[in-house]
């Protein structure tokens, strides 16, 4: 009709954004919209994108997981009511791979989140609180550092020279230092925190889980008690994987997940298999089975990660018997 203003329908259409992080700039894309923008990866930068999304019906904004460098943008965005998918970069990989973007240069990468974000709609997530993002630098801090140590005790057990034996002898001292001192800051930090403390003597509870394992489920699987027992094994990368095809029948294994998690759990399970009765059982009768003892020990570690999500799920400590 003549004179009468139509609204304005592209501001009621969904609308995708793609942010490709690395530390000194964020590439955006904005889908179906078309526009890309190249902004630093800073307060200023941000202020202008949170700017951008003014007046859209922003559906879902995605980017990767890259250690840090995009810990600031979701924050901030997530702040003002954007909902925020951090998901894994090697999925949104493959996701281009599928639809047959092959090439990769940081625009492209943002359009491709954009449109994985529109095709998979991964779940939005709120950010790790400041205190969890310090305990989980610490604690990945110490994995590196024990990495470390191991390897200058191999180097030594190779050298053939006293001198240089010597001298990394002192060098695997100064590592040892520097894993007490961040036993001490990891410490600090989850006394200080009454929820983390809980969640911390739940984990510690547990037959087999030392301080450890505990402070790095702590700090690594957040998601804990949040998720189904499937979900927690897949999160760990412990859940079997079907590989049939057909008549095929094939074998299942454990795949992704968080390896470093894994780690912590192995040995974990080590003692569990010794000192949890419930679960020194449970390994006993898979080896009487037949079953290898790597087998056997995987799957008391999938054991593990499912009973510490259900007791933080339940709000209560282990115990010999379930109540």
């Amino acid at each position: 009709m003549q004179g009468k203003a139509l609204p304005d329908q592209s501001a009621q259409a969904p609308v995708y954004v793609g942010v490709d992080v690395c530390k000194d700039w964020l590439d955006v894309y904005f889908h179906p919209v078309g526009k890309t923008l190249r902004l630093a990866n800073d307060r200023n930068g941000l202020k202008r994108l949170k700017r951008e999304c003014e007046g859209l019906a922003i559906a879902r904004v995605v980017m990767e997981a890259t250690g840090k460098y995009h810990r600031q943008a979701h924050r901030s965005l997530h702040a003002v009511g954007l909902p925020v998918a951090v998901v894994n970069p090697l999925r949104s990989r493959l996701f281009a791979q599928a639809i047959g973007a092959l090439a990769k240069t940081d625009r492209i990468d943002a359009a491709m989140l954009a449109l994985f974000g529109e095709r998979l709609d991964p779940a939005a997530a709120p950010p790790a609180s400041e205190a969890m993002e310090e305990l989980q630098e610490l604690v990945r801090a110490r994995q590196a550092a024990v990495a470390d140590k191991t390897a200058l005790a191999n180097r030594r057990g190779e050298a053939k020279t006293a001198f240089l034996r010597a001298e990394i002898a002192r060098r695997v001292a100064s590592v040892e230092r520097h894993i007490a001192r961040l036993d001490e800051g990891i410490a600090r930090r989850v006394e200080a925190n009454e929820a983390l403390t809980a969640r911390y003597r739940i984990l510690l509870s547990i037959k087999g889980v030392g301080p450890v394992t505990a402070v790095t489920l702590l700090a690594c699987l957040e998601e804990l008690g949040a998720c189904s027992k499937k979900g927690a094994a897949m999160l760990t990368g412990l859940a079997p994987l079907a590989c049939d095809s057909g008549d095929k029948n094939g074998q299942r294994h454990i795949r992704g997940g968080r390896a470093h998690v894994r780690t912590a759990l192995y040995m974990a399970a080590v003692a569990a298999a010794r000192s949890n009765p419930d679960l020194a059982a449970f390994y006993k009768r898979l080896i009487e089975k037949g079953k290898k003892a790597k087998v056997a020990l995987t799957a008391v570690m999938r054991k593990l990660v499912v009973i510490a999500n259900a007791l933080i799920k339940e709000n209560r400590h282990w115990q010999p018997t379930r109540p």
